[in-house]
């Protein structure tokens, strides 16, 4: 369901997560309902759907660790609107690993747990509107050594 809402206004394909599916440039993966999504080493989805392995539901945490791991600092996460704290942890690897973090400005979020919690990191390079957010990647992405302009020094804490 979630997949063919994001596909009506996504100008990239958009395709459900599935486990061993190898990642894809160009393609837009939607994890399924209730299970963790984790990049393995080979670029190809895992899915976890054990009780024990997403009674946590830290699945934002998660993938965004693994996803540090495999990609480094070419990884840009994005944290959007959310409950609790979930991402914080994730976007702390992703800083670890040289990449860049944006969240959705807790001021637009129906629910801006999730970004304020990336945001009291110390973690976060950009919080934009969601409207502003793709722009923002792209500049991250367009320009060589782009990135490097917008890099911000790590908090103490964070650095692990």
């Amino acid at each position: 369901m979630t997949e063919l809402l994001l596909a009506r206004r996504a100008a990239l394909p958009v395709r459900p997560a599935s486990d061993g599916c190898p990642l894809e440039d160009g393609i837009v993966y939607v994890a399924p309902c209730d299970r963790q999504l984790l990049v393995r080493e080979d670029r190809c989805f895992s899915i976890l759907d054990s009780e024990a392995e997403v009674a946590s539901h830290r699945f934002a945490d998660r993938l965004l660790t693994s996803s540090a791991q495999v990609f480094g600092s070419r990884m840009i996460a994005v944290v959007l609107s959310g409950r609790l704290n979930g991402g914080a942890v994730g976007v702390q690897a992703v800083k670890r690993r040289g990449g860049r973090v944006l969240v959705q400005d807790p001021s637009t979020a129906a629910a801006p747990s999730m970004p304020n919690a990336a945001l009291a990191t110390g973690c976060v390079d950009f919080a934009l509107p969601p409207e502003s957010l793709g722009t923002a990647m792209l500049a991250l992405c367009a320009a060589s050594g782009a990135a490097e302009l917008f890099r911000v020094r790590l908090n103490a804490g964070v650095r692990g």
